[in-house]
């Protein structure tokens, strides 16, 4: 089915056309597929790039892996935030510098070290000993950087315990760093999933500079100090425009750190999603009974295919029909899958119109960053997620 709607225009947009939008009103499709339009994460490289100034981007590859939007970033200049070795592969296949590929991840294998060491790769994130004795066996001589656990997140999503070592552990860790052979070349920090305000960073980074503050008066030449993501994505609340957050953020940073000689930064969300929309259909529309107040909306996506960040309803897509602008009441959003799990919304339900029906098209907006990420296995029968990359 082909149908004609409006997509409301999100308030970062540095242009007015939408050109996924535009592609999925005007073709059709037999599987849930990912529009992602190369031009508009241009543009977000772009403001972001201009706002955070001598700032270095490495792109959090594992946000959107597409091929084509890793080209198109090399080609940019950007560096790159790689989780594994098949990130850093990725990365060289589309002609990325090694030594502008960082490997983020604070748990990695021995031997994936040891291939990112003889590609030259220089730059490896641990936050304990164990991970340091791995990085001094298999990338001898490499610069470190520590990440720290923050709190006082104020991001929509906090990421915090799994990753980073407390602010004690760091003085005993910079000297282990050292030790071992290995250069103790900066630090690192996660705010926190969709940060939607530039003055949401200021508590962790009131936390973090004291701690390189103390760590340059112990001796430590700290050179990086990489702040992570957490750049946001318009999904409904409002959100600063890339070039000014970055701005902000950038001088929120230098009121406290002073002078940084290499600052980076690692927007995956902030600089795909908007990029990026879902064409879905509508399976099923039912009442669990006569006087159920809310209307159960079944599409052919789900949790398993695609919308994991639906966990805990902690991003809020939003969601365009056929019949926008017609009289709605609140759903239960719900996957295809033969699993309890698979619902979408339901503390908080979506209003979507009383015509919609199955067969309708729904255009599920901004979703250019970890959709198709979480959707490599084909649950339950039912295929993952599609990509199109314009």
């Amino acid at each position: 089915m082909n149908a004609t709607a409006t997509a409301t225009v999100n308030t970062s947009a540095a242009s007015n056309y939408d050109e996924a939008a535009d592609y999925i009103w005007n073709n059709s499709f037999d599987k849930p597929t990912l529009v992602v339009s190369r031009a508009r994460v241009g543009v977000q490289y772009d403001a972001l790039q201009a706002g955070l100034g001598d700032a270095r981007i490495h792109y959090a590859v594992k946000a959107n892996p597409a091929p084509e939007i890793i080209r198109m970033l090399v080609e940019r200049g950007s560096g790159f935030d790689a989780a594994s070795r098949q990130e850093i592969e990725l990365c060289l296949s589309q002609g990325a510098d090694p030594a502008k590929i960082s490997f983020g991840n604070t748990i990695k294998r021995g031997v994936d070290i040891a291939f990112a060491h003889s590609i030259g790769v220089t730059m490896f994130a641990a936050d304990c000993e164990a991970e340091l004795d791995k990085i001094a066996e298999h990338a001898p001589g490499a610069r470190v950087y520590i990440r720290l656990i923050v709190e006082n997140s104020m991001a929509d999503w906090p990421l915090t315990r799994k990753f980073g070592c407390a602010g004690s552990l760091l003085p005993s860790l910079l000297e282990y760093t050292k030790s071992v052979g290995l250069v103790p070349y900066g630090l690192s920090f996660h705010v926190g999933s969709q940060t939607r305000r530039a003055e949401y960073w200021h508590p962790v980074l009131d936390q973090v500079a004291p701690l390189w503050h103390a760590a340059k008066e112990a001796g430590h030449d700290l050179q990086l100090l990489n702040i992570g993501g957490g750049f946001p994505a318009y999904h409904g609340d409002p959100v600063d425009a890339p070039r000014g957050y970055a701005a902000a953020v950038v001088a929120a940073v230098k009121e406290r750190f002073g002078e940084i000689p290499v600052l980076m930064a690692e927007p995956g969300r902030g600089m795909v999603a908007e990029a990026g929309h879902i064409a879905a259909e509508v399976l099923l529309v039912s009442r669990k009974s006569a006087e159920a107040a809310r209307r159960w909306v079944y599409l052919d996506i789900g949790r398993f295919s695609g919308l994991a960040e639906t966990e805990g309803e902690a991003i809020r897509y939003q969601f365009v029909t056929p019949h926008d602008g017609k009289p709605v009441g609140p759903c239960v959003l719900a996957g295809p899958s033969c699993d309890s799990a698979d619902v979408l919304y339901e503390k908080n339900p979506v209003d979507l119109p009383l015509d919609l029906r199955d067969g309708d098209k729904v255009m599920i907006k901004n979703c250019g960053a970890y959709t198709s990420s979480y959707s490599s296995v084909g649950f339950n029968g039912f295929p993952p997620l599609d990509v199109l990359v314009l």
